[in-house]
């Protein structure tokens, strides 16, 4: 398997090279607003460490990024009125991975709707920092 690349745009966010729409941060994870969004809310958490994915990752890094993953999801069901929240992970370009850090993907999941391609189109940065401000409220309030 191809090692980590620590040049990802996901590490260059972490350190600060490249502006993101922050939802949450702690010393081991980093959640955020995905850019091309499936969905209106739709959300990435990451892990701090050098991971290119699960397959590489140590597993003491599993703990802390799904309790982010879970956190971010129950923020997700409040700000933006859902029961659903599909959760996405993928490993390798077979599997559809195209940033080769190891990330978490929340979607907030309405009753009904279809999810946009990922088509890499950027959404609308306001829009995004509306939605990065409807989580961070939430969890203000959890």
């Amino acid at each position: 398997m191809p090692s980590y690349d620590p040049e990802n745009i996901f590490a260059k966010i972490l350190r600060g090279e490249i502006p993101s729409h922050k939802i949450f941060e702690d010393e081991h994870t980093y959640a955020f607003m995905d850019i091309m969004p499936q969905a209106d809310g739709h959300a990435l958490v990451i892990t701090k460490a050098g991971s290119r994915n699960l397959l590489d990752a140590d597993p003491s890094v599993f703990a802390p990024l799904m309790a982010t993953v879970q956190k971010v999801a129950r923020a997700a069901q409040k700000a933006f009125g859902v029961e659903g929240v599909l959760i996405k992970q993928f490993n390798e370009a077979d599997a559809g991975q195209t940033v080769y850090h190891l990330h978490v993907h929340v979607i907030p999941r309405p009753a009904g709707t279809l999810l946009k391609p990922h088509s890499g189109k950027m959404a609308d940065h306001s829009l995004l920092a509306e939605h990065a401000g409807k989580y961070r409220a939430a969890l203000a309030e959890a």
